[in-house]
């Protein structure tokens, strides 16, 4: 989606993309680097990763890692970027970008070490996040860990609700701690560890330091220029700075029982 083609509909973080943020997790760099340490990542396994978009982070994984990883991603715009992405970075060998369903894992052939899930769950129903875990959980080999990163709310979950759903255009459902802790812990994935802090998602420190100078640069030169991502922007930091006490994020490592 380009900046010119912006719909009235188009959800927050396709807002978010067309303003060219890469980023688009709650705790930042910050907090997906410590669920990779939790982890402990090895070379040679196996991760799902759910909602894929153009590949950056699954072709991070892999080269970082040395990991084999299995992308899942709905959009076949989406898909085809990614797999372009995969060739030029030369690891046909080691991962693919799949055209499928994250509410239909089952699809998907094999069990694995990992399952990746960053700013997934969130945009579900509470019935759509019960499904997903428990696909989850199914593609899991015993013993393996379910890696999540979503949006925290600490209080006025129903409140923050409602008034998300309507800057982001889309039925977000963010949860308590522990709402989010029962949500896993009821599909079967026995929450290791947990950790949660403010949401980061605009904060202008944090976005030097998740997209680096040249692209923070670009980005508020995109949302000064253009009026349609400007005035969705300014929606959603206006509710992201009202609820700035009980908004944050959250990340989990859960074990498949």
């Amino acid at each position: 989606m380009t900046n010119a083609t912006l719909s009235q509909t188009a959800s927050g973080h396709q807002v978010l993309a067309a303003a060219g943020k890469k980023y688009l997790r709650p705790g930042g760099r910050i907090a997906t680097e410590q669920l990779f340490q939790w982890a402990n990542f090895q070379p040679g396994e196996t991760v799902l990763e759910l909602a894929s978009s153009f590949g950056y982070s699954a072709i991070a994984l892999a080269q970082r890692y040395g990991v084999k990883v299995i992308g899942v991603e709905k959009n076949p715009d989406s898909v085809a970027r990614a797999r372009v992405n995969i060739r030029a970075a030369g690891l046909e060998n080691q991962m693919e970008i799949i055209e499928g369903d994250i509410f239909h894992l089952e699809a998907i052939p094999g069990k694995f070490d990992y399952v990746l899930a960053e700013a997934i769950l969130t945009m579900q129903s509470p019935p759509g996040k019960a499904k997903i875990l428990a696909g989850i959980h199914n593609k899991l080999k015993p013993g393996g860990k379910f890696l999540s990163h979503e949006l925290l709310a600490r209080d006025k979950e129903e409140q923050i609700r409602s008034e998300l759903a309507q800057v982001i255009r889309v039925n977000s459902t963010p949860l308590s701690e522990a709402n989010w802790i029962l949500a896993c812990e009821t599909a079967g994935l026995q929450v290791q560890k947990h950790q949660t802090g403010a949401m980061a998602l605009l904060n202008l420190r944090r976005m030097f330091q998740d997209e680096g100078i040249v692209n923070t640069v670009r980005i508020l030169g995109n949302v000064l220029r253009h009026e349609p991502i400007r005035k969705r922007i300014l929606e959603m930091r206006s509710v992201f700075q009202k609820y700035r006490n009980e908004l944050g994020y959250i990340i989990l490592c859960a074990i498949a029982q």
